[in-house]
């Protein structure tokens, strides 16, 4: 199995399906990592390749345990603590769904948050998965200010429920 194929199957596996290999997350999103080796039939060193080269550092690793940062759709306390947002951070996306963010705003639609990007090059990159890119601009320290929550885990990534459509700046 390619690296590339493992990270999908993975990403698959501890964000969306943990009951397919009879996991349950635990606090933090963790999982023990003897049972994941076994369902997915790799080798710890397989593991810790894809973990070491994802350039979005989407997991975490422990001697015994590994979790996905964040993306989850299924029930989990990832364990974040609010945090104060930068003034602006950034969202990636494609034309195609402009129409329904400039009148709904962001929303986390199956997982548990709106996922935001500290920089505008991350956001462009992550666009560019469904298309042509356009990165949004959040002012995240206004939403801050009027109360909304914002975390950010471990590999960078800024999370919040939703971004209302007047906190949002479009190209």
């Amino acid at each position: 199995m390619t690296d590339k194929a493992l990270s999908h199957r993975l990403s698959y596996l501890l964000r969306h399906a943990p009951h397919e290999a009879g996991l349950a997350l635990e606090p933090g999103g963790w999982v023990p990592l003897a049972p994941v080796l076994a369902h997915l039939g790799v080798t710890r060193e397989q593991i810790e390749r894809v973990v070491a080269g994802s350039d979005k550092r989407r997991f975490a690793l422990t001697e015994s345990r590994i979790r996905a940062n964040q993306g989850h759709s299924v029930p989990v306390d990832l364990e974040l603590m609010p945090a104060a947002p930068p003034t602006e951070l950034y969202h990636g996306t494609h034309g195609g769904a402009l129409p329904a963010i400039r009148e709904e705003g962001l929303r986390a639609m199956q997982r548990h948050h709106v996922h935001l990007s500290p920089d505008r090059e991350t956001a462009r990159r992550v666009g560019a998965r469904h298309g042509p890119p356009v990165v949004l601009t959040v002012a995240a320290g206004a939403m801050h200010a009027a109360g909304h929550v914002f975390y950010v885990s471990e590999n960078g990534v800024w999370l919040t429920g939703a971004v209302p459509p007047g906190f949002l700046h479009f190209p």
